[in-house]
């Protein structure tokens, strides 16, 4: 007997009692429809567990409007389609099911009365046709979710090329980033560690004599808090310095790599 039909395959996954004895016994002793079918099974539990979307945030409608502009679709569908979600998320529309609370899952229609009408196999251009809305379908699910996090993601502010000092050949680059919320992080990497004590890093002023010590390093990068009323105008050197155990918190005038933030 031949490999079970993908869409018999499914239909068994969706409702058990689909195969007639002949497909039951080829499923008991063919390991690749049994890996298929064990798969399928996975995705319809999966889908038949009620997810809890409580903490889910709607998108703004920015998000729609980059998808939009980006693939290029009409002007008919413009209009958020989440918009009533959150507007329901604020208070001026009925509550919607998956946006305020958990909802009892759809459960799968019947099953076809007659097996002839899934067995008769379409012809290949319907298949692909199918295929083909699916595929868009999916390409408009990623584009959303990666214009999602494009939209969510820190904005780099300045950069600085770190270059190695005195005996040292490490090289590296540091880069302030900013968050959403207004927060910002300095971002460093080395190509390598060279310290004999343990690295520190530091924000020098243009006097090069002002220090702001941001935290040790551990390894050959390391992402530092910047003060919120922090000008970086009036610290823009980056510093990086091999500190011994010495119990001294000043600079210990070693230093690795050092280089310069600009915009």
């Amino acid at each position: 007997m031949p490999h079970i039909d993908p869409e018999e395959l499914s239909l068994l996954a969706l409702y058990g009692d689909w195969l007639d004895e002949e497909g039951r016994q080829h499923l008991s002793g063919c390991d690749a429809c049994s890996a298929e079918y064990a798969a399928l099974r996975r995705a319809v539990d999966a889908m038949k567990t009620t997810p809890d979307s409580s903490t889910l945030e709607v998108p703004g409608p920015s998000v729609w409007s980059g998808i939009h502009r980006e693939l290029g679709l009409s002007d008919a569908i413009r209009e958020d389609p989440l918009g009533s979600a959150a507007g329901s998320a604020t208070g001026t529309e009925t509550s919607k099911p998956g946006i305020n609370g958990p909802t009892e899952p759809e459960q799968p229609a019947a099953p076809p009365a007659d097996i002839r009408s899934v067995k008769k196999r379409p012809q290949g251009w319907q298949r692909r046709g199918t295929w083909l809305a699916v595929a868009a379908a999916g390409a408009l699910v990623i584009a959303g979710a990666t214009l999602w996090n494009i939209n969510q993601a820190a904005t780099p502010l300045a950069r600085a090329e770190l270059s190695p000092l005195a005996q040292h050949t490490a090289t590296g680059s540091a880069t302030v980033l900013e968050s959403p919320d207004g927060t910002r992080t300095l971002e460093v990497k080395l190509s390598k560690e060279e310290a004999q004590g343990y690295q520190e890093v530091w924000l020098i002023g243009t006097d090069l004599t002002r220090l702001i010590s941001l935290g040790i390093m551990k390894s050959d990068s390391g992402t530092f808090p910047l003060p919120a009323d922090l000008n970086l105008a009036d610290f823009p050197i980056v510093d990086v310095s091999d500190e011994p155990l010495d119990g001294n918190p000043g600079h210990s005038s070693v230093s690795i790599v050092r280089g310069s933030l600009t915009s």
